[in-house]
């Protein structure tokens, strides 16, 4: 399976979110998952890649223009997915994933999470983004949805396009 990961690119985060998402990268490696993502050589994103390619794992990095000219290419990356731009980036990882695993991030990452559930919602494709839930920083992402939800501008339940992941046992079975 190819696994598009969505997470920060910034190394000031707490360190348990890194222990877990070499966690994540070594897991993707040994059960045989892909991994996509945004190809860049910092943070949350340098830690899952380097995890998987270190683990055996095969990675794909989505690389805008302006991260290749700027030098920030993570040398983990099997596979160069060039690209003009973040809109570009969207699509082909959405176009490369099974499914999608949101770790802690900023703006870009829920602009990914929100772009791929309203995919979803209106029929481009039937792939699920997983909120990993990590020491709770998705909470209040999740109260926001529920707000949403009974404010009634959510038709549906909004957990048919996204999952809530607490741990690797919850993402292992959201990925089978």
């Amino acid at each position: 399976m190819k696994i598009g990961v969505f997470c920060s690119a910034n190394q000031q985060l707490d360190p348990d979110y890194f222990l877990l998402t070499e966690q994540l990268g070594r897991w993707m490696a040994e059960t045989g998952h892909t991994l996509v993502y945004g190809g860049v050589n910092q943070g949350l994103m340098e830690c899952v890649a380097r995890a998987v390619y270190e683990s055996g794992g095969r990675t794909i990095g989505v690389i805008p223009q302006i991260v290749e000219k700027s030098g920030r290419i993570s040398s983990f990356v099997d596979v160069e997915v060039l690209c003009d731009n973040l809109t570009d980036r969207k699509q082909l990882m959405m176009d490369q994933s099974d499914v999608f695993i949101a770790l802690p991030g900023g703006i870009g990452t829920l602009d990914e999470v929100f772009t791929v559930a309203a995919s979803a919602t209106i029929g481009y494709h039937h792939k699920r983004v997983v909120l990993y839930n990590m020491k709770g920083f998705w909470d209040g992402a999740i109260r926001m949805l529920d707000d949403l939800q009974t404010k009634g501008v959510i038709r549906g339940s909004w957990q048919t396009q996204i999952a809530v992941a607490n741990n690797l046992d919850e993402i292992a079975d959201f990925c089978r």
